[in-house]
């Protein structure tokens, strides 16, 4: 009698990048940018519905994973700060103060971790999920290059911890020069939209470059102090 292997349970599937930039920039700007008029949602309402986008797919992706993922916690706070400070009509001044401070937080977490015997770089380029990291290491300590290995990681983290600070400073300086209308007004949710479509090609463009240099240098260093190819580290 021939027994049937059972399927085991499939993982749930992450969103690609075009349904993150579709609810979290997309539509959140054309709500802001086209339905902020008195004769549409109004700026209040206009705040409301387009932040709910990000912040709804920001809990679901939370349910979805089954875990409190750092960055996705991070990503909520901030989605709940610019509707409290809009909602409150708080001065303009404080959505650049909001726009810095999570990328610049993210940065002195990356840089403090480096003086743990956790650093977050390692989690945030060293992918268990990517990555046989028992087998790294096991290779790393036959070259005897396990502490040259978390060096080169060290100098990775302060490369990713800089992509953080640049960030935090472009998302000042852009919410500073366009958010300068008064929170509960058709101005500000329109210009709430611009910076919003702004933020991808201005801001994140040039930290993601930082970020997948940091990756590349990383991969490279694999191979260099392992003795082996990269791909007989990945998983299948």
């Amino acid at each position: 009698m021939t027994s049937t292997a059972q399927p085991g349970p499939a993982k749930s599937k992450k969103p690609g990048l075009l349904s993150n930039l579709l609810i979290n920039v997309a539509i959140p700007a054309i709500i802001l940018s086209r339905f902020s008029g008195d004769t549409a949602l109004g700026p209040v309402w206009a705040v409301v519905v387009a932040l709910a986008f990000p912040l709804l797919f920001g809990l679901w992706e939370l349910k979805q994973s089954g875990k409190v993922n750092f960055f996705s916690v991070l990503g909520i706070i901030s989605v709940l700060l610019t509707g409290g400070i809009s909602l409150l009509q708080l001065p303009p001044s404080y959505i650049a103060i909001k726009e810095a401070l999570i990328p610049g937080l993210i940065g002195i977490i990356v840089l403090l971790s480096q003086y743990t015997p956790y650093p977050l770089v390692k989690k945030l380029l060293i992918n268990p999920e990517l990555l046989d990291l028992p087998k790294l290491e096991q290779a790393l300590a036959e070259q005897n290059n396990s502490a040259l290995f978390d060096q080169r990681m060290a100098r990775a983290g302060y490369i990713v911890a800089s992509a953080f600070f640049l960030s935090s400073a472009l998302n000042y300086i852009l919410a500073k020069a366009i958010v300068v209308s008064q929170p509960g007004t058709t101005a500000y949710a329109e210009e709430l939209g611009r910076m919003t479509w702004l933020s991808y090609p201005v801001i994140v463009l040039p930290s993601m470059v930082m970020l997948f240099g940091a990756i590349i240098y990383m991969f490279r260093q694999i191979g260099r102090l392992s003795g082996r190819s990269l791909e007989e580290f990945i998983l299948q």
